[in-house]
């Protein structure tokens, strides 16, 4: 059998911004592993293929190994195809010794595909979408009610839980790297992981009464710092005296001080100093710089509200939702995100010294509380090559295409912002 994970261009997909702008929803984390992983693991899947939106195609064959959007992918074996939205406990509802057939939505959105390889030749293959449509409506279509994922802020929100559930899936505890004396160990050293290569310095405090600790390959933990569980931490990261509260997955290579809780940060990003940041979501090559705090609760202790479209408040149905921070975006000292922020990849912040507004545009320069377009396109490109550079990594020709058709996508929204911000001066 072989997975295919499907990411459609959708008005459900927009949802997932501003982290899925520069990656397909299966990508991003929750717990200790992405949505894709745990897909891919439910199914115990050894032959995958995925089809993202075309304009990150080339962008992510670079981090993958799977073949990305081949229709040659399409053909050759039993196929099960699962939409990225899905969430890993569905697996166990699809029907895969019975008939090839196709769950929808009661929206009609393409849920799974079930194709046995002997009715592949009376399947349209050619592409994904065509696959999809013969499927909805000529394969048996089934409507379905299962579990999905909504919004990004889910996954905040889910994370804390699927870090335990991720723990005990590892079935990994003890002490593996290199730990300090002294240190403490609170709760069942059983619910501790750290794993080898990492590096725990003196007077760090492992708090697991509350979750598990997952530290994982060549992890560095400065003095002075406590980490309380569920957390996880993932490989080659950096904790530099900072106070980790519970619910954390912290992706790989990130460097983190001052304040966290219950925050997923992709990988790759700096909280390198002291300030607040909970309940948030923040994508890759971050930089917040000093003092740098969100808002994750609203002083009348009310739903947070969020702004995807640059118009229109979505309740997110909790009282606790920080930033959505979208790639390569990065603030300045003293910066006020407010509750429920949305803060555009590839946006460059000034602090005003009070929160700022609640809905920041992609490529966006914001100066003194206005969306600006500041110096342009060009010039955030070159901060993102000089940050990657210093991971070692390479901005190439295909992240140059994918950000470009980015910059088109979200050229409505930040136009618009900028309007309105150059009325408000001319009425001032």
């Amino acid at each position: 059998m072989r997975l295919i994970l499907f990411d459609r261009e959708t008005d459900e997909r927009r949802r997932f911004y501003p982290a899925a702008l520069s990656r397909p929803i299966f990508d991003l984390r929750c717990g200790m592993t992405s949505l894709g992983e745990k897909l891919v693991a439910a199914c115990a899947a050894t032959d995958v293929a995925c089809f993202v939106p075309h304009y990150m195609a080339q962008a992510y064959r670079g981090p993958t190994s799977w073949a990305v959007n081949d229709p040659a992918s399409l053909a050759g074996d039993d196929l099960l195809l699962l939409n990225a939205r899905l969430k890993a406990d569905a697996v166990a509802k699809i029907d895969r010794a019975g008939p090839s057939h196709a769950a929808v939505a009661p929206s009609g959105e393409v849920l799974y595909v079930w194709l046995r390889q002997a009715d592949s030749p009376r399947a349209e293959a050619s592409s994904l979408d065509a696959l999809l449509e013969f499927s909805a409506t000529k394969l048996a279509p089934r409507t379905v009610d299962l579990p999905l994922w909504g919004y990004l802020w889910d996954l905040i929100l889910a994370s804390p839980q699927q870090i335990a559930v991720d723990f005990k899936t590892a079935s990994r505890s003890g002490i593996e790297g290199a730990v300090e004396q002294p240190n403490a160990i609170r709760g069942n050293l059983k619910d501790v992981y750290i794993a080898p290569g990492a590096h725990i310095h003196p007077m760090v405090v492992l708090d697991a009464e509350h979750g598990p600790i997952y530290l994982d390959e060549d992890v560095e933990v400065h003095p002075f710092t406590r980490i309380e569980g569920p957390c996880y931490v993932g490989k080659k990261s950096i904790l530099l005296g900072a106070k980790c509260r519970e619910g954390n997955s912290i992706g790989p290579m990130c460097r983190i001080g001052g304040e966290i809780e219950e925050s997923i940060i992709q990988g790759y990003s700096n909280k390198y100093h002291d300030g607040f940041l909970g309940h948030a979501y923040v994508g890759q090559w971050v930089n917040l710089g000093a003092l740098t705090t969100n808002s994750d609760l609203k002083n009348d202790y009310g739903a947070v509200d969020v702004i995807l479209d640059g118009r229109t408040p979505v309740s997110t149905g909790s009282v606790k939702v920080g930033a959505l921070i979208g790639d390569h975006a990065k603030t300045s000292i003293g910066t006020l995100l407010n509750t429920g922020a949305y803060v555009g990849g590839m946006s460059l912040i000034m602090a005003t010294g009070k929160p700022l507004p609640k809905y920041i545009p992609e490529f966006c320069w914001l100066l003194e509380g206005a969306v600006t377009k500041g110096f342009g396109k060009g010039k955030l490109y070159e901060t993102a090559q000089a940050a990657m550079s210093r991971r070692k990594m390479l901005w190439t020709e295909a992240d140059l295409a994918m950000w470009d058709a980015i910059f088109q996508l979200t050229a409505p929204q930040r136009d618009e912002a900028v309007r309105r911000a150059r009325r408000a001066f001319l009425h001032r």
